[in-house]
C-alpha cells in the first residue's frame, strides 16, 4: 500500500487531504508542525510527502532542506499559498519534486501524486533490473 505523509498545519486542509487519499486507497499519516513532520519523514518510510511551507516551529523550506540533508530521497510535493516565482524556485532548488499552490484542485493533486509515483516506480524497477543483471 502506498504511504503518504501530509505535513500541513491547517486542520481543514489536512483532514480533507487525508480523507481524499484514504478514499483512493493510500495509507496516510500526518503532522501539523514542521518538527513533527521532520521527525516522521526522517524516521519512517513514505512513498511521497506533501509539505506545506508555512508551518509552526519549522517552515516547510527548513523541513525540506533537513530531509534532503539527512539523505531522505522520498518524493516531495510542496503545497502552499506562496505563489511567488522565487518561492517556487527555492522549493525546487531545495529538493522538492513538484510545487502546487493553494487553492488547488484535489483531483489535480491526486493526478500529480500518481504521476510522480509512476516516475519513481519506473526508475526503481529499472535500477532493480540493472542490479540483477550486474549480479549475473
Amino acid at each position: 500500500m502506498t504511504r503518504i505523509l501530509i505535513i500541513e498545519d491547517e486542520r481543514a486542509i489536512r483532514i480533507a487531504l487525508e480523507d481524499d487519499f484514504i478514499a483512493e486507497g493510500y495509507q496516510v499519516d500526518s503532522a501539523n508542525t514542521g518538527n513533527v513532520g521532520l521527525q516522521k519523514g526522517s524516521e519512517q518510510n513514505y512513498d511521497i510527502i506533501l509539505l506545506d511551507i508555512m508551518l509552526p516551529e519549522m517552515d516547510g523550506f527548513g523541513v525540506l532542506k533537513e530531509l534532503r540533508k539527512r539523505n531522505v530521497q522520498t518524493p516531495i510535493i510542496m503545497l502552499t499559498a506562496k505563489n511567488l516565482e522565487i518561492d517556487k524556485i527555492l522549493g525546487l532548488e531545495f529538493g522538492a519534486d513538484d510545487y502546487v499552490t493553494k487553492p488547488f484542485s484535489p483531483r489535480e493533486l491526486q493526478a500529480r501524486v500518481k504521476a510522480l509515483l509512476r516516475r519513481v516506480n519506473i526508475k526503481r524497477d529499472y535500477l532493480l533490473k540493472l542490479n540483477s543483471h550486474l549480479e549475473k
